[in-house]
């Protein structure tokens, strides 16, 4: 079956990651460690489907507390899916968005974008760092010939602190089907990347005696109530529990 040969390139796609991405991945975690010890929010955005590794983080068991998914209705498919992807390149909408998280110095922020070309993902990283805050990108490099669609010519790993590649191809289908492409992979690729990252920030912080907000599935029993303590924590600082 097709889905051998899928799992197979999919495989191949993490341990390219674990294998060239070590630097930066480690650089991404002392970032959150920070982010961590200073009781900061961890920030992820996404525009279309890169919102799904944001939302992915976001509320869930075994995940922190204090992740912040920024989920613009605009920007996400079930408000209009090529309305979205128009939306995507308008760079001007990201400062109002970054404005109504009130991200502050001691806060870290992923952006994650495959392409890395459009102009909100490229603006939401400036608008960070312009704020003091540190910004990681996910992103492909495999579109750094890609033309820019933001009005400085800059790519995303340009305008971040710490640049991750998610080593997505060029166009992220990676299986022929008759003379197109299926099975896209960036979803799986950065998921993977966000989740090893706060995984292991959250473990060193562990082992240093930091305490960590972390979720425990609700369908446990005593999960309902531990996890109701958490929101009570963060209710004020994280806009969407």
């Amino acid at each position: 079956m097709i889905c051998s040969k899928y799992r197979k390139e999919i495989f191949e796609i993490l341990e390219k990651i674990e294998k060239t991405q070590e630097k930066e991945m480690l650089l991404a975690t002392e970032i959150v460690k920070e982010t961590l010890r200073s009781d900061g929010l961890i920030y992820a955005f996404g525009c279309g489907h890169s919102h799904l590794v944001a939302l992915d983080s976001f509320y869930r068991a075994g995940g922190l507390a204090s992740v912040s998914a920024i989920l613009d209705t605009d920007l996400m498919l079930h408000n209009g899916a090529a309305k979205s992807s128009h939306m995507e390149k308008m760079e001007e909408i990201a400062p109002e968005i970054f404005r109504r998280y009130s991200l502050k110095k001691e806060d870290c922020l992923f952006v994650i974008s495959a392409s890395g070309i459009n102009g909100v993902p490229v603006e939401m990283a400036r608008c960070a760092k312009e704020a003091g805050v540190k910004v990681i990108a996910i992103t492909s490099m495999d579109y750094r010939d890609e033309k820019s669609r933001h009005s400085t010519g800059m790519h995303l790993y340009e305008a971040a602190d710490v640049s991750i590649d998610c080593c997505v191809p060029h166009g992220d289908a990676v299986i022929d089907v008759g003379d197109q492409k299926m099975g896209s992979v960036s979803t799986i690729a950065g998921t993977f990347i966000l989740q090893s990252v706060l995984m292991e920030a959250a473990l060193e912080c562990s082992n240093e005696g930091t305490p960590l907000p972390i979720y425990k599935s609700g369908n446990i029993e005593g999960g309902g109530a531990y996890n109701r303590a958490l929101i009570d924590k963060y209710l004020e600082r994280v806009k969407h529990l």
